[in-house]
């Protein structure tokens, strides 16, 4: 998408953030204004965290198709972060799986 609109300011990485998302990552790659994540079920690995709170983006967008580890994780990230916006999405229909997406705002 982000081609199809000749959108030249943004990066895409993928891959696992507790491995990629190093000190040598950041200093290659500057700080982030917006971080999206969308951790496995079991939720941001603890290093994502550390560098999240080390960083400190002005802007999380977090995905989580599990809503307790979500919880969890906000809760680690909440003496730098506001939530501004929940929403439940449902992804797939007929199911009892629902994503939820929360925008966070540094404080």
């Amino acid at each position: 998408n982000a081609k199809q609109n000749n959108i030249a300011n943004t990066s895409f990485f993928v891959g696992d953030m507790a491995k990629l998302f190093t000190d040598a990552f950041i200093a290659e790659n500057g700080h982030p204004d917006v971080i999206i994540t969308d951790p496995p079920r079991d939720g941001m690995h603890k290093n994502v965290i550390d560098q999240l709170l080390k960083i400190l983006p002005k802007k999380i967008v977090y995905v989580s198709c599990n809503s307790a580890t979500q919880a969890r994780d906000l809760s680690l990230l909440k003496s730098h972060y506001t939530v501004k916006l929940s929403r439940a999405v449902d992804m797939f229909p007929q199911t009892h799986h629902v994503e939820n997406v929360v925008l966070l705002a540094r404080k």
